[in-house]
């Protein structure tokens, strides 16, 4: 079985899109209407400075991303077994699922964007080389459970944590983890607030009214939800939506309910292959000892003799 994936913020480069949207030029006209604004602008003729703020990274991703997978469904003439997408991602997904049409998920990532656009105050960091379940003790010996939270669990040895700017940047809040191990790396990251964490509850708040006024269809794929990495119920779509901007990323989770689900291939569609370098390590820590093929943006799993 097949899973396609959908990258996440953070993917976004400057020139993506171009043969998309020459080959897709109602959608490029449908997605203008929407946003106001050029899509090729955006994505191509302007700066990656301009298309690295949240409010611009993620309708440009969004659509990106929807058109590599018609282009993709053109192509193969199938659909594949589960999709699943990380953080903005999820929204493609749900698209490719069928839970709303291009303009109406363009309708809502833009106003995600805006909302997580407008957070400030909140910062985000990467830990890599330490498990999450070391972060979490680190932070709990030192009293700052209240203060950070893990944000995205995205393989065994990378977790992203959010919290207030100055606890984030703090050096020796950096230290506490980099002295837990002698490869571990503290990154600060490059966004505008302390996205998938309790600091993002008014506009999780704002966003739960805002869809309120949005009627989802019946899925036909199943999409696993970045909030607890089990497959969406169709009456939950809503409620997920929200909660994922106040909750962490599962990703790794997710990725391990895929296999438990018997998918032997993940396929990782739109700009990027992020989200194909987090799937070969989650795969290669697993338990289960799997053998494994990659090829571009495509991680199989290879049965064993």
């Amino acid at each position: 079985m097949k899973s396609y994936l959908f990258p996440g913020q953070g993917s976004q480069k400057l020139g993506m899109g171009a043969e998309l949207f020459e080959a897709f030029p109602t959608y490029k006209k449908k997605a203008e209407r929407v946003l106001g604004d050029s899509i090729v602008d955006l994505c191509i003729k302007g700066t990656q400075e301009r298309l690295n703020q949240t409010q611009y990274t993620q309708p440009a991703l969004y659509v990106v991303s929807v058109l590599a997978y018609l282009k993709k469904l053109k192509e193969t003439g199938k659909k594949p077994d589960f999709v699943a997408g990380h953080s903005l991602g999820e929204y493609t997904a749900l698209f490719a699922a069928g839970a709303f049409d291009f303009q109406t998920g363009l309708r809502l990532v833009q106003k995600r964007g805006e909302l997580m656009g407008e957070a400030s105050g909140g910062a985000m960091a990467a830990v890599i080389g330490l498990p999450a379940e070391k972060i979490g003790s680190i932070l709990s010996a030192n009293g700052l459970t209240d203060v950070i939270t893990m944000a995205n669990y995205n393989e065994p040895l990378q977790t992203v944590i959010s919290g207030p700017f100055d606890r984030i940047h703090d050096k020796q809040v950096q230290v506490l983890f980099q002295s837990a191990g002698w490869r571990v790396h503290y990154i600060p990251l490059k966004v505008s607030g302390a996205f998938h964490s309790p600091h993002m509850m008014s506009a999780r708040n704002v966003f739960a009214t805002f869809l309120k006024d949005i009627e989802f269809s019946p899925l036909q794929i199943p999409v696993i939800s970045n909030v607890d990495a089990q497959p969406y119920r169709d009456t939950a779509i809503a409620e997920g939506l929200a909660q994922q901007l106040t909750c962490p990323v599962h990703w790794t989770a997710t990725i391990d309910y895929l296999v438990e689900q018997e998918v032997t291939v993940f396929e990782e569609i739109g700009p990027g292959k992020v989200l194909t370098g987090l799937v070969q390590k989650i795969l290669k820590n697993s338990p289960k000892d799997l053998s494994l093929q990659v090829s571009d943006a495509t991680v199989s799993l290879v049965p064993q003799p």
